[in-house]
């Protein structure tokens, strides 16, 4: 049966009410003057500014009868008192940032990353630590947008009706306000603090329509996952992460550490380039393999035959390439400025210049240059003969020829050797880089006496069309390995002394960015 009504008569018994939370919520409750409320926020503001976590505790003693229960959720529905609290203290707590933390930031700003904290926390509290671990300035910025709070968004960011912010940003007359907000939060804010799930879920698409980035969101909450699956790139915590958050997200951190994710960027931009690299050096070949065949149409001796050729491609090429795979980072990788993926492409304009007309004309400058020491290929190569009649007449000619071809293979094999080690590094010397590889070292032993057996072997002479070389014409065609090593490393040295006044004169346009954003409970 219901319990009767309480009387004047009912036995009464006293509660003591203990609350807690954020400060700026706790003290509208209290019965406080404007001096103490002063000299209270004073307290808690300067335990923020240190990148404490506060909490707020507040009591309020009433009478009531004992069986009274307790109901309500909040202020608007609560049957007991919220009001006339009395102030007992704050509790700061100090959450200092993993080890590693700020060096794996710095790193990625070094990439050209930006990273963005999205927290729960008081705006003080989080840009005291965003300025610890390097997300903000040391230097207090006057922008408004620096630090960004959920009532900010709240006011200002709420989109009208259905409309998604991806329209908004390919259309910001539609509402003009809302869009200047977004735009200027993703051009300057480094902090979003007390956002809620949703505030989370419209920060990571403002940042992918307004500016055009590739997100990564960091999140171990049931709140988190709305954003993580927004997000290019959802990266829930292993450890603490929520199921739910595990779920939505892409990539789930074993350790859960940011250094993680530092190194699964590094990793990341370390197996593009490596492609990159092996596709770049498969390609340099392919102009001194072709110019032969257009140059027996002029009248000149065929420098290398089909079967050569293919030689060379399974051989050569093709062992080198896959070694490319196991190549180590260089010291510059995590300098370099992201590469967009829908916007960049891999073999881009620039690997074609560099393949064909620049290192693959420098190996067939120096094929033919080889070719031509040979005995008696210019006085065949300078001959004028009627049309339709062929170049090579006699065995003594065909003795030579072969000869000529010979020393046009070694020598292209010798190039590809070369151009083998100078693609290993974009930017970065030898000298400094070294031949770290074992497998790409290997392979090229293995290519070299392939090579010289195809030369020196009769049994392999006849069906690949060589002679044996003297000692002499083989030095003269391997020295081509110690022409491109020179002529590479003088590019670099001009590309590393030229790059730094350039990069620092041209800022990095905003597509290029990769915004990763770290969300904290």
């Amino acid at each position: 049966a219901p319990p009767p009504p309480a009387t004047s008569s009912s036995p009464q018994r006293e509660v003591r009410l203990i609350i807690k939370g954020a400060p700026e919520r706790v003290l509208e409750l209290c019965e406080l003057t404007k001096e103490e409320a002063g000299n209270a926020a004073r307290v808690y503001e300067r335990f923020m500014a240190s990148g404490k976590r506060v909490i707020c505790v507040a009591e309020h003693t009433f009478k009531t009868s004992h069986d009274f229960v307790f109901k309500g959720t909040g202020p608007a529905d609560a049957n007991f008192p919220m009001h006339g609290y009395d102030l007992c203290g704050f509790f700061a707590i100090e959450d200092p940032p993993k080890t590693g933390v700020l060096a794996s930031i710095a790193k990625m700003k070094l990439a050209g990353c930006t990273t963005i904290m999205v927290t729960g926390d008081h705006p003080e509290t989080a840009k005291a630590i965003a300025k610890r671990i390097g997300i903000a300035e040391k230097t207090d910025s006057k922008s408004q947008y620096q630090v960004i709070t959920g009532a900010m968004i709240e006011s200002r960011g709420i989109l009208p009706g259905e409309l998604r912010i991806q329209q908004l940003a390919e259309n910001p007359d539609l509402a003009p306000d809302c869009a200047d907000f977004w735009r200027s939060a993703v051009q300057e804010a480094t902090v979003f603090a007390r956002v809620s799930p949703l505030n989370k879920q419209s920060i990571v698409q403002a940042y992918k329509s307004f500016s055009g980035s590739i997100v990564a969101m960091t999140g171990d909450g049931v709140n988190d996952a709305p954003a993580l699956r927004e997000a290019d790139v959802g990266i829930a915590m292993g450890i603490r992460g929520a199921e739910v958050a595990k779920g939505a997200a892409d990539i789930v951190l074993l350790d859960d550490d940011l250094c993680s994710v530092a190194l699964g960027m590094e990793q990341g931009r370390l197996c593009a380039e490596n492609l990159r690299k092996s596709i770049l050096y498969t390609m340099c070949s392919k102009v001194p393999q072709a110019i032969p065949t257009f140059t027996q149409l002029l009248g000149m001796p065929l420098a290398l035959t089909t079967v050569q050729v293919i030689l060379i491609d399974i051989g050569t090429d093709i062992w080198t390439a896959i070694a490319y795979a196991a190549q180590p980072a260089e010291q510059s990788l995590m300098e370099q400025p992201p590469r967009h993926p829908r916007k960049d492409r891999i073999v881009n304009s620039g690997m074609l210049l560099y393949s064909f007309c620049y290192m693959g004309l420098l190996q067939c400058v120096l094929c033919w240059l080889a070719f031509f020491q040979m005995p008696g290929m210019l006085d065949i190569s300078q001959r004028r003969l009627p049309a339709g009649e062929p170049v090579v007449h006699t065995k003594e000619q065909q003795m030579l020829v072969q000869a000529g071809t010979t020393m046009y293979y070694w020598t292209l094999v010798a190039g590809q050797v070369g151009a083998s080690y100078v693609t290993t590094t974009t930017r970065q010397s030898l000298l400094d880089y070294g031949f770290p590889n074992p497998w790409l070292n290997g392979f090229i032993v293995l290519e070299i006496i392939l090579a010289l057996a195809v030369i020196y072997w009769p049994p392999l002479q006849v069906p690949f069309g060589t002679q044996a070389l003297s000692l002499h014409h083989l030095l003269i065609g391997a020295s081509s390995i110690f022409a491109i090593l020179v002529v590479e490393e003088l590019r670099k040295l001009i590309l590393r002394q030229s790059e730094v006044p350039i990069r620092e004169a041209i800022p990095q346009p905003q597509q290029s960015k990769k915004e990763v954003t770290t969300s904290s409970e």
